[in-house]
């Protein structure tokens, strides 16, 4: 969403830009020059966007292909456990379930008190892993997103771009493939990585 709100700020202040040079300009033919030039992105100072598509950056950056198996294989790692944890709950309440006949009063309020803390400690487990995950997630995206950003640094040194965004069908509505550095960019991460 911060995407989105810097993308429609920047436009939004190029639009006024314009509007208040028109405003003021009046009829004077410097002033139009000028204003035609910033609005085509030719003027002195104006400002080049290009884009790239993030779903293939995802499917062909081969670093964040072993990113997205290594969370994967956590998450699944991480839900076995659980899964073994909750099997051990079921099977001890079939435990219960066996000797209740034959169980005491005092037998069954400690069944169930047991029980009951099994349910806890699994519920508490669930919510540290879960929590675990979110952490482990956001810290390695973390490091595939500083890693895109910091190759877009030297990919831009001699392209002039002002910005380079991300395309997003929420938030861009028209893009013309002639700025479209996706190719680039996955090339480019891809020969960095191998090196590293």
């Amino acid at each position: 969403m911060k995407k989105g709100t810097l993308i429609f700020n920047a436009l939004v202040a190029v639009a006024i830009i314009i509007l208040f040079v028109l405003h003021f300009c009046g009829n004077n033919t410097s002033c139009k020059t000028s204003t035609a030039a910033v609005a085509n992105g030719s003027a002195k100072g104006s400002f080049k966007i290009a884009y790239f598509d993030m779903d293939s950056v995802q499917n062909n950056y081969t670093f964040y292909k072993e990113v997205a198996k290594e969370l994967t294989e956590s998450e699944q790692k991480k839900r076995s456990e659980l899964m073994n944890k909750k099997n051990e709950n079921v099977n001890k309440l079939k435990e219960y379930q066996q000797k209740g006949a034959s169980m005491s009063q005092a037998d069954m309020a400690k069944a169930q008190q047991d029980l009951a803390q099994r349910d806890r400690d699994y519920q508490m487990a669930e919510q540290m892993k879960a929590s675990e995950m979110q952490d482990e997630s956001f810290k390695k995206l973390h490091e595939v997103k500083k890693r895109i950003e910091e190759y877009l640094k030297d990919y831009n040194k001699d392209k002039g771009y002002s910005y380079i965004i991300t395309n997003s069908s929420e938030l861009i509505y028209y893009k013309d493939s002639v700025y479209n550095v996706t190719t680039d960019i996955i090339k480019g991460l891809n020969q960095v990585y191998k090196k590293k």
